[in-house]
């Protein structure tokens, strides 16, 4: 019997879409352990290993351009407009390319079953010229996003909605536009990454401080960091805890830098800021899927900066109000403001229907039944 092979296509942009994605395939090869997935996407391997346990192969290939940003707030429109034309002109090239990969990897290691998406548009064009089917996973669709500017970025959506609307299969997340470039489309709960300590454990392990979850905060911006992020506030928190990702944070007393995982904790797989979410009472985000789910499967409050030029933006800021308590900042009170929104009570949940939990499992539990066939 040969091996079932997943050739999964990760968007360029960020690191959202890679954590969903990877947490995704390490609940499908819970259920089928000889599955070998490749990962193909720009994010890097560490980043994907801090979420599959099981093995995979990593591709680092560029299949689409996302949005070209300075960090998570500020974005460079004119740079995505020129690497977004360039990438169609290569767009022959970059299909040929993967299926010919496909085909070698279905006669050297078993057989390539599906392309999963989330979501290039190349994606499509690849599975169609392999011969295979290619389900998507997301909440929103670049056509979406690149329409909302206008312009020449009109183009830019309809040649993505073009490839969009052959897909087989879209799972479409919480948080989501109607993504109506899809023509087949299931609805399924939250995705994303459980922490993989308790509270006490997580602290013991570290050498954390014992300070109450209601004062206990995360900061977390995603791959692209945030620039200016004033960190001289926390010395008005003095019997707060403060912990980041962010390798060029301060020498605080009250900051904890998770340090790279890779250099200082070899035995470890590297910690994730879902790893921290049991431990703290808020995250302070800016608007993405990623954070926002992890932080609906775990409790914390959201204290999330509003953001411009995202079409999704006010998606997930209207939809976070009605999952769990929350605080919606402008960017003022977060760069400029004496950061008392930290000692203000959250917002509770709205009123309303709740999201599910369970995206990971019903997806996989397609995917798997796929692969048997």
């Amino acid at each position: 019997m040969t091996r079932p092979i997943l050739y999964v296509a990760i968007t360029a942009h960020g690191f959202g879409h890679a954590t969903r994605a990877a947490a995704l395939v390490d609940t499908l090869q819970r259920l089928r352990p000889d599955l070998l997935p490749i990962l193909v996407t720009t994010a890097p391997r560490w980043l994907l290993g801090s979420y599959i346990s099981g093995e995979f192969l990593y591709r680092p290939r560029a299949l689409d351009v996302g949005v070209v940003q300075q960090d998570s707030l500020q974005i460079d429109r004119q740079t995505t407009l020129e690497q977004l034309q360039a990438l169609r002109s290569r767009a022959a090239a970059i299909v040929a390319a993967e299926v010919d990969f496909i085909r070698q990897m279905s006669v050297k290691n078993g057989r390539v079953a599906l392309v999963l998406a989330d979501l290039p548009p190349l994606a499509i064009d690849i599975a169609q010229a392999a011969g295979l089917p290619c389900w998507a996973v997301g909440n929103f669709g670049w056509d979406f996003i690149y329409r909302d500017w206008g312009g020449e970025f009109e183009q830019e959506a309809d040649w993505i909605a073009d490839r969009f609307h052959r897909c087989d299969r879209l799972f479409r997340l919480p948080f989501h536009e109607p993504m109506a470039s899809f023509p087949q489309q299931t609805d399924v709960g939250l995705t994303g990454g459980a922490p993989r300590y308790g509270a006490a454990e997580l602290r013991d392990k570290l050498g954390l401080p014992d300070i109450p979850r209601d004062r206990t905060v995360l900061l977390t911006f995603g791959g692209l960091g945030l620039q200016q992020i004033p960190y001289e506030r926390l010395r008005q928190f003095p019997d707060w805890l403060f912990i980041t990702f962010d390798r060029s944070a301060p020498d605080l007393p009250n900051l904890y830098q998770v340090l790279d995982p890779i250099e200082h904790h070899a035995s470890d797989r590297p910690f994730r800021p879902v790893d921290f979410m049991p431990l703290c009472g808020r995250i302070v985000s800016k608007p993405g899927y990623g954070t926002f789910a992890e932080a609906c499967r775990t409790g914390p409050t959201v204290a999330t900066i509003t953001r411009d030029g995202f079409a999704e933006a006010p998606i997930l800021l209207d939809q976070i109000q009605a999952q769990t308590s929350h605080q919606i900042l402008q960017p003022t009170e977060f760069f400029e403001g004496d950061w008392s929104f930290l000692q203000a009570a959250p917002t509770p949940s709205q009123p309303g229907q709740r999201f599910t939990l369970d995206g990971n499992e019903t997806i996989a539990q397609a995917i798997s039944a796929v692969l048997e066939t």
